[in-house]
């Protein structure tokens, strides 16, 4: 049996591609729908099921899509009622697919409709099992994402789990590959491993959460302490994956309209329209961009930066784009909900230019200079863009913490006559909130190359504790 992991990067997801003689199965696929149909056409496969370990709030699962194109069964496990045709699975169900089977493992406690997958080979062995979000490597799903006011706490998820996590499995073969259904990076968990599987026996030796001896209280407190707001987009993906979407063809279609320069300008001049440049930082930072735009590059986290900053689901986006990746600028707004792209600028910024009109540029400073003038005192607002927990634990003295992920709910705080210098990891967030200071009428702003690494490196005077206040 074959059973391939498919990493996505940006959203840190992994879908599957599992198949024997003939038949093929997708476990959580995304929003696009030709890359598991190109999969099973290279293999001479058909695909007959379409898995899903439960209603995914990070990002737009493309099920419905599939299933119209391919004739494939829509299964989900007990509790999930979408508003399509699924087949409804029970626990200990299985699916023959080729020589071998797929059984349904119903374990909620990250949603009620949660599932796992245990796959079964032609020889009758169990290599591994899909456990969507029910177990990571390191870590297991937040049970906080499917709380019902009045209905079910994050407790009552948090004991679900830790009783399925214990029945369900736990007891399978300790040399079982674990295949999650994210990884580092993901809002799904809060310890996650950048490993994107692992045995059984090993999460039982380093997984917090499978400790052989803790209690069902114990593991409460453990999963529901330290838990940070979910991004603001994840209610409506759930929501998109209870319902029938528009066709991801059609929203590509419309997407990679091209756009000449004047049209483009007339359209960013609209209080309803939203520009983001999705070119590489670099050609960001020394060409400049287009007034007003928002720089989301999508050589970083772009789906999901673009899910936590944009707040209606519905905006209507034209983008920038480094020439040949304007299809994929728009699946990647797609795969987290956000459909209403119109176009990209044809020819780029030198046709913007070439038209005779304005750019914008975002200052920019070596770590070094801004080292110095912090030092000197010759600095007015030296701003850190990351995680309050990543400036809690080590951060530059002197600088005060703006997480970009509420830059909406403070930006009542920023004023904007100050000049703002601005630092993250390494310069793809802090170029982000750049660029959202210069849309929001902060005049000076300026970006720290290379940002805490870079500063890190070159001796900057550095703190490991700060009371938690943002003060700017």
């Amino acid at each position: 049996m074959k059973v391939e992991q498919l990493f996505t990067g940006c959203l840190a997801e992994m879908a599957y591609y599992i198949e024997s003689n003939g038949e093929a199965a997708i476990i959580d696929p995304l929003r696009e729908t030709e890359p598991y149909i190109e999969m099973a056409k290279a293999n001479g496969a058909k695909i007959k099921y379409v898995f899903l370990t439960h209603f995914h709030a990070d990002f737009v699962s493309g099920q419905v899509d599939l299933a119209k194109k391919t004739g494939a069964t829509i299964v989900f496990g007990p509790n999930a009622n979408p508003n399509y045709d699924i087949h409804q699975g029970k626990d200990g169900e299985e699916f023959k697919l080729g020589n071998g089977k797929i059984t349904l493992l119903h374990t909620p406690g990250h949603t009620m409709e949660s599932s796992s997958y245990l796959i079964t080979d032609e020889e009758g062995n169990t290599p591994c099992v899909c456990t969507g979000d029910c177990l990571f490597i390191g870590d297991v799903g937040r049970p906080d994402l499917a709380v019902k006011s009045g209905s079910i706490t994050q407790e009552d998820l948090a004991g679900h789990l830790f009783d399925s996590l214990r029945n369900k499995i736990m007891t399978l073969p300790d040399d079982i590959i674990v295949y999650p259904n994210h990884g580092a990076g993901s809002a799904c968990g809060k310890n996650m491993s950048s490993d994107t599987f692992d045995t059984l026996g090993n999460q039982k030796k380093t997984n917090y959460a499978l400790r052989a001896d803790m209690t069902k209280e114990e593991f409460i407190k453990e999963v529901t302490t330290g838990l940070v707001q979910p991004p603001q987009y994840f209610p409506n993906n759930v929501k998109m994956n209870k319902g029938i979407n528009i066709s991801i063809d059609e929203i590509i279609k419309r997407g990679t309209t091209a756009i000449n320069a004047e049209m483009f300008k007339e359209m960013s001049e609209k209080q309803d329209v939203l520009i983001v440049d999705t070119r590489s930082k670099e050609a960001y930072t020394t060409k400049g961009t287009v007034p007003g735009a928002w720089f989301i590059g999508i050589g970083g986290s772009f789906a999901p930066w673009v899910g936590a900053l944009i707040k209606d689901i519905n905006q209507k986006i034209i983008f920038i784009a480094d020439k040949g990746t304007e299809e994929e600028v728009v699946t990647r707004f797609s795969r987290v909900g956000y459909d209403n792209t119109l176009g990209y600028l044809n020819g780029g910024l030198e046709a913007w230019k070439a038209a005779g009109y304005a750019i914008d540029k975002i200052g920019s400073i070596s770590a070094e200079d801004f080292k110095n003038k912090l030092e000197k005192g010759e600095m007015e607002a030296p701003t850190d863009v990351r995680k309050e927990s990543e400036y809690l634990s080590e951060h530059v003295v002197g600088v005060n913490n703006f997480p970009l992920d509420f830059i909406h709910n403070n930006f009542a705080e920023i004023d904007s006559e100050k000049e703002y210098f601005l630092h993250c990891a390494s310069g793809y967030r802090s170029l982000i909130a750049a660029s959202i200071f210069k849309a929001n009428g902060v005049k000076k702003v300026t970006d720290v190359r290379g940002g805490f690494k870079a500063l890190k490196e070159i001796g900057a005077s550095l703190t490991d504790y700060v009371c938690p206040t943002t003060l700017l």
